[in-house]
């Protein structure tokens, strides 16, 4: 069996929640504290020792390209100014990974952007990372998720458990059974009503696919809201072979939501030795500005 070394990263959407300011601003390029949210994304993948990146843009999405790449100006500037750790942080953007880019031409759903993959995957396991979710976890969950991989060598899904009255807005898997942990999956569907949904474990964005999801991905038809769903293909694969899931608690920050985005800023700026007294000092400030109750 293949060890996994490649990682797709979807980063062709719109942006729309984050309007206006993406009309001219990737999604994928808004700051975490002081780094694009994507970075946190490679990072989490090189961490768990993937290192061949594909990032799949799409129109306007130039900047996270850029920010990939050298920048000799900058780093000459800054090389001048004696700002070595600047310059150091500057440059382990473009040096962590070998990352690679290619268009998703037409927006037609995050099935289509997976297969969009295919030909620099090929025939090999691979890691898909959803771009508006950053764990903050030291890569664990990724890391357990490519253990499962290699113990069964089948597809694996991360599942969070949520409030049931959430679960209609995530993919939402059936569990034939559970050991600890590791869930074996009997059925998935995506955003099932409250009321008929089989269980309230949420499909969250990080899978590792055999590649045999092409196949499937290349049987769907367009699903809900009339785009190829990725969990249409994860189904069909069900019908082929054994998909696990793997459940995690912690470490993740949904930054595809306003608020989400905010409290993972704040929140990573309290993890941060350099920033945290000073953030806790903010929120002081903020709450006893506008009188916001404790407790």
């Amino acid at each position: 069996m293949s060890p996994v070394r490649k990682a797709v990263i979807p980063a062709a959407g719109l942006g729309t929640r984050f309007l206006p300011v993406t009309k001219s601003l990737p999604k994928e390029m808004l700051p975490v504290v002081d780094k694009p949210s994507i970075q946190y994304v490679v990072e989490e993948a090189v961490a768990a020792g993937l290192t061949d990146i594909l990032i799949i843009t799409g129109r306007s999405k130039r900047a996270v390209e850029d920010h990939f790449d050298r920048n000799f100006e900058l780093e000459h500037y800054l090389e001048a100014q004696g700002r070595v750790e600047m310059l150091r942080d500057v440059q382990a953007s473009s040096e962590m990974a070998d990352i690679h880019y290619v268009r998703q031409r037409d927006p037609l759903g995050l099935g289509h952007a997976v297969s969009v993959a295919k030909q620099h995957v090929g025939d090999e396991p691979f890691v898909v990372l959803l771009a508006d979710d950053i764990m903050v976890d030291n890569s664990e969950l990724l890391l357990s998720m490519l253990d499962v991989h290699d113990r069964y060598g089948r597809s694996v899904l991360a599942l969070l458990e949520v409030d049931q009255n959430e679960i209609s807005s995530y993919g939402c898997v059936d569990p034939r059974s559970r050991d600890g942990q590791l869930i074996e999956v009997q059925g998935i569907v995506e955003k099932p009503p409250a009321e008929d949904a089989p269980s309230n474990l949420a499909v969250f964005g990080r899978y590792v696919f055999t590649p045999d999801i092409f196949d499937a991905l290349a049987r769907i038809t367009p699903g809900r809201g009339g785009e190829l769903q990725l969990t249409d293909a994860i189904a069909l694969l069900l019908q082929d072979q054994t998909v696990y899931g793997r459940t995690f608690t912690h470490g993740r920050h949904d930054i595809g939501q306003k608020l989400g985005f905010l409290r993972a800023n704040i929140e990573l700026s309290l993890a941060r030795d350099d920033l945290a007294e000073q953030t806790r000092a903010l929120i002081a400030d903020i709450v006893a500005k506008y009188d916001i109750p404790i407790g």
